[in-house]
C-alpha cells in the first residue's frame, strides 16, 4: 500500500527533522538511564533518592514526548529510540549524582545546538518550541549540582549519606520555590 500524504508541505526540514530525532533518543536514554539509577538506589536502601530518581526517569520520558508530538505535528516522523547499554550498578550514592550531573550538561550542550541551529536556519517555531527545554535545562543542572553539593557540605560519613538521602527528597520542593530557605529564582 502507498502512503497517503495529506499535506506534502512543511517548514520543519529533514536536518532540523534528525535533530530533535537526536534529542528524541537523548531523553528517552536520560529517562532509562535514571529508571536503573532509581532501581538501584532503591536496592541500597537510599529510599528518598530511588523516589526521586522515579520522578525524574517520569519527566525525561515526558520530555521525549512532548518533542515526539512537536516533530509528528510539524510534518515529520518521530522515531522510537532504542535503548540499550544503560548501566544498572553504580560504586556509590555519590558516583550516581555526579553522573547525572555530568549527563545534564550533555543534555544542555545538546538543546544549545538545536536551538542554534534553528536560529542559524531561520527556524523560528521550533526555535520557540524549544524555549521550553532552554528553561528546563538550567533547572535540570542547578537539581543535580545541588544534589552533588550536599555531599561536600554534610559529608559521607557516619548519618551523612542518610541525611543526603533526606534532602534529596527535599530537591524537587528546593526547584520549584516551594521548600524552606529557597528564593525560586532558578
Amino acid at each position: 500500500m502507498k502512503k497517503q500524504i495529506v499535506t506534502t508541505s512543511r517548514s520543519l526540514t529533514e536536518e532540523t527533522e534528525d535533530k530533535l530525532n537526536e534529542q528524541i533518543d537523548m531523553e528517552g536514554k536520560s529517562s532509562a538511564y535514571y529508571l536503573s539509577m532509581a532501581s538501584w538506589c532503591e536496592t541500597m536502601g537510599y529510599s528518598n533518592a530511588a523516589q526521586f530518581l522515579y520522578r525524574h526517569a517520569e519527566e525525561e520520558r515526558q520530555h521525549m514526548l512532548k518533542i515526539f508530538g512537536y516533530v509528528n505535528d510539524a510534518g515529520g516522523h518521530a522515531l522510537q529510540p532504542e535503548i540499550t547499554g544503560i548501566r544498572h550498578k553504580f560504586d556509590s550514592l555519590r558516583e550516581v549524582f555526579e553522573l547525572i550531573l555530568e549527563h545534564e550538561v550533555e543534555v544542555t550542550k545538546s538543546i544549545n545546538t538545536i536551538v542554534d541551529h534553528c536560529f542559524q536556519i531561520k527556524d523560528f517555531t521550533t526555535f520557540n518550541f524549544l524555549q521550553w527545554f532552554v528553561t528546563e535545562q538550567r533547572e535540570e543542572e542547578t537539581l543535580a549540582r545541588r544534589a552533588v553539593e550536599l555531599f561536600v557540605i554534610i559529608g559521607e560519613e557516619g548519618v551523612g549519606l542518610w541525611t543526603i538521602d533526606q534532602e534529596i527528597g527535599n530537591l524537587d520542593s528546593f526547584a520549584t520555590g516551594t521548600g524552606p530557605n529557597t528564593t525560586g529564582a532558578i
